[in-house]
């Protein structure tokens, strides 16, 4: 190709270019001007955000904050002190590739198994955590209940060391044989008033016969606000009130008292259904409306001195 035809090509390519620009600018002015009327149109918000430069529309990320993770304090060994009790009794020296056996020393390592005598006492039907002491900088003593069959109950004190996360548990020793809990003083019962047969007694069975046997409607005998749902399946057929105390005066008095009253009462019932009779203790409390009394909660499980759970 000679000299003479590069340069009129090329040439004829920059107004080609040209042209093609200025075609580009002409869309992008009338693109400007149809986004421009349409925020005039939308309001002086939209006119605003139209008129904004692209440059200033497009802002940095704002850097996420990093998650805060807490991990839990000194986390209580208790259950990994009962599994090891569990698995401990179920094991023996003479088989010590037992599931049960390989779960015990993995749980603590260089304890030995036991070696029962032939005849010896069986395997424990039950095993349960009853105390848990912390007794230094990630060390803990945790005494676990084994119940055997005939109900006789033995107790194992067991050293157990946790981590500073608390996620990691190991035995550090052979659990020791001890005596059991002694018995707590009950402290007196803040249930000292009869209440006699009358509105607040019937208004306790009542509902404990539609919360435990489903005949009626729980909601009936609610104060307003409350929400309880009954036991289902209900497990009883028949609930009759053997005695209702009480922990205020009020409840004992032979009208209902004015509305807003609030008594505590605790009921003794028997419950009877198809496994037979069941006497059973329930909390409440009830509050006096419109000349009736209302189940305003169900306690059961407070402590003996009234207070709420």
């Amino acid at each position: 190709m000679t000299t003479g035809k590069q340069a009129s090509e090329g040439e004829a390519v920059a107004p080609m270019a040209a042209g093609v620009a200025l075609q580009a600018m002409r869309r992008r002015v009338r693109l400007s001007r149809l986004v421009a009327l349409t925020a005039i149109a939308a309001g002086p918000v939209a006119l605003g955000v139209a008129i904004t430069p692209a440059s200033t529309a497009v802002q940095a990320a704002t850097p996420a904050k990093p998650a805060t993770v807490r991990t839990a304090g000194a986390a209580d060994p208790a259950g990994y002190a009962q599994l090891f009790v569990s698995s401990w009794l179920r094991s023996s020296a003479d088989d010590p590739t037992s599931a049960q056996a390989r779960l015990a020393q993995s749980m603590a390592r260089g304890v030995d198994l036991r070696d029962p005598a032939a005849g010896a006492q069986a395997k424990p039907e039950f095993v349960a955590v009853v105390r848990s002491a912390q007794r230094g900088d990630g060390t803990w003593s945790v005494t676990v209940a084994a119940q055997f069959a005939g109900g006789s109950v033995r107790y194992y004190a067991v050293p157990v060391a946790a981590d500073r996360s608390g996620t990691s548990f190991a035995v550090t020793g052979a659990p020791g044989v001890v005596a059991g809990p002694a018995r707590a003083k009950v402290p007196a019962s803040a249930y000292r008033v009869s209440v006699p047969e009358g509105d607040l007694s019937s208004a306790v069975g009542e509902f404990l016969a539609a919360y435990l046997t489903g005949a009626g409607e729980v909601d009936r005998y609610l104060a307003p606000g409350v929400r309880m749902l009954a036991v289902s399946p209900a497990p009883y057929r028949t609930v009759t009130v053997q005695q209702v105390l009480a922990a205020e005066e009020a409840a004992a008095a032979g009208q209902v008292p004015g509305d807003g009253t609030t008594v505590r009462v605790l009921a003794q019932v028997e419950a009877r259904g198809e496994d037979g009779r069941w006497p059973l203790g329930y909390e409440l409390v009830l509050r006096a409306r419109s000349g009736r009394w209302e189940v305003a909660a169900l306690e059961s499980g407070a402590s003996q001195t009234g207070g709420r759970s």
